[in-house]
Parts: structure tokens; C-alpha cells; sequence
């Protein structure tokens, strides 16, 4: 592999992610989706795609434009109420959902990225998370098709005290899409605010990451301190400028006195 690891397309970018392939796709909300690329995949075509997120967007944006035009088979998240596609999808039985605990979703992404195979937590002891029959796919008339598994529970002393934990499994993916404030052409990537909380994570899970980026610098121009993501995790990197669409999941305002 070449240390300039630049593309110039987005389209060249995304060109070998075929139908069938896992992804693990950045982003908090609609902050830090990589819309560029999820649009390139959009019009490249392919389907029957298994993404690891941890949401899908909405209606018309994020991951929502891929699922709008049925090219998810499975999603697996942590949050998914902001997209009534999605509901309809999932309780209709056209798509597999597969709920994760939006921390153990984070160390599941950061454990497969980091080679190592699962790990215990507390999270999900004594709930269906854990002890199996959460609905993973309907069969269209209510009743489930498919539902989730047991998973292993094992008891460890925590300072004295014995407690029982719950085994996952890490995630890897075949690629992972991910949107970064600034990058090198070594790869190099800063995040910007909430777009760090996933985005770091899916790159590393996925077996070729590619990021889009506003800002693209030389080598050397990061702080090292400053780096959130070194460039050895990262493969594609896509300069897309800082005048790109950015939306606001949901808008917030105050009444002030006298407006």
C-alpha cells in the first residue's frame, strides 16, 4: 500500500463494496455521516447490504436514503427512533434489526478493531439482551421469524464482590464509512465534537476503511497529540470540502423576551 492513500472520486472510493458486503458506517445522529460516500454507494448500486451503526438516520438522510431504497438487509444499532422507513420495514419483516447497547455497540466496533474476539459486560444481565427472544426480524403478520440468541453469562469477583456478566462479540466488517473534520494523505484523521463517538470505532472494525474528509493536509501538519484516528486503520481518503450539507437531527430553539 502507498502512503498517499488519497482518491479522487467519491465513486472510485466505494467501487469494490458489492452487494452482500458488512459495513460499519460513523456518525452520532446525523452528525459526522459520511454523505458523500453513503450517496456514491447509493448510485453505484449495491444491495442486500449488513451495516453496523449506530443509527440509520431519517427519512431522507444518512443511512435512511440507502434504506428508502432497499438496499439494507440488516442493520445493527443502538438507536433507531427517528426513521418511521425503518419501523415500517422492520415490523413488516423486510428488515433485520439487530438492537445493541450503545455502549457495548462502541466496544464491540473498538474490540473487532483491535483483534480482540469478545469480552464481558454487565450490560444486558438479566434481560432478553442476554437470556435470548429479542425480535430480530418479523414475519410480517406479527409473529417473529427470527429472534436473538442466549448468550454465555459468567460470574467474576468485582472488588469482592461477585457478579455475573454477559459475553459479546466483537464486530469486524468488510469496509467501514466514516466523515472526518481533517485528514493527511497518510490517513491521519481528526474528528470534530459528537462525530467522535462512533466514527473513530467503526473505521477501526472495518477491514478497508474509507473516510471522507473536509480539510485534506500534508503529512506532518496534525499535532501527533492532536490525531483521533492514525492513518494505519485507514485506507481511502476523499478530500469533500467544508461547504458540504450538514443537518441538524432535531432543531431546538428558546423563546427570548422581546423576539
Amino acid at each position: 500500500m502507498t502512503m498517499d492513500k488519497t482518491v479522487s472520486t467519491a465513486a472510485e472510493a466505494v467501487a469494490d463494496i458489492r452487494s452482500g458486503s458488512s459495513l460499519a458506517v460513523g456518525g452520532f445522529g446525523l452528525c459526522g455521516n459520511p454523505m458523500i460516500l453513503i450517496t456514491a454507494l447509493l448510485e453505484l448500486g449495491s444491495e442486500n447490504l449488513s451495516i453496523v451503526s449506530n443509527n440509520c438516520g431519517v427519512d431522507d438522510w444518512g443511512l435512511g436514503i440507502l434504506l428508502g431504497n432497499r438496499r439494507i438487509r440488516k442493520m445493527t444499532s443502538s438507536y433507531v427512533g427517528e426513521n418511521k422507513e425503518f419501523e415500517r420495514q422492520f415490523l413488516s419483516g423486510e428488515l433485520e434489526v439487530e438492537l445493541t447497547p450503545q455502549g457495548t455497540l462502541a466496544e464491540k466496533l473498538r474490540a473487532g478493531g483491535s483483534g480482540i474476539a469478545a469480552f464481558y459486560t454487565q450490560t444486558g444481565v438479566g434481560t432478553q439482551v442476554a437470556e435470548g427472544g429479542l425480535p430480530r426480524r418479523y414475519d410480517g403478520s406479527g409473529g417473529v421469524a427470527i429472534a436473538s440468541e442466549p448468550k454465555p453469562v459468567q460470574t467474576f469477583s468485582v472488588r469482592g464482590e461477585y457478579k455475573p456478566f454477559v459475553l459479546e462479540e466483537a464486530i469486524t466488517t468488510d469496509f467501514a464509512l466514516v466523515h472526518a473534520k481533517k485528514g493527511d494523505r497518510h490517513g491521519n484523521l481528526v474528528f470534530d465534537k459528537s462525530a467522535r463517538n462512533f466514527s473513530p470505532l467503526a473505521a477501526m472494525a472495518g477491514r478497508v476503511c474509507i473516510a471522507q474528509v473536509e480539510e485534506l493536509v500534508e503529512p506532518g501538519e496534525i499535532d501527533p497529540d492532536a490525531v483521533h484516528l492514525p492513518g494505519v486503520f485507514v485506507h481511502r481518503i476523499l478530500e469533500v470540502g467544508t461547504d458540504i450539507e450538514k443537518r441538524i437531527e432535531r432543531r431546538t430553539v428558546r423563546h427570548t423576551e422581546g423576539a
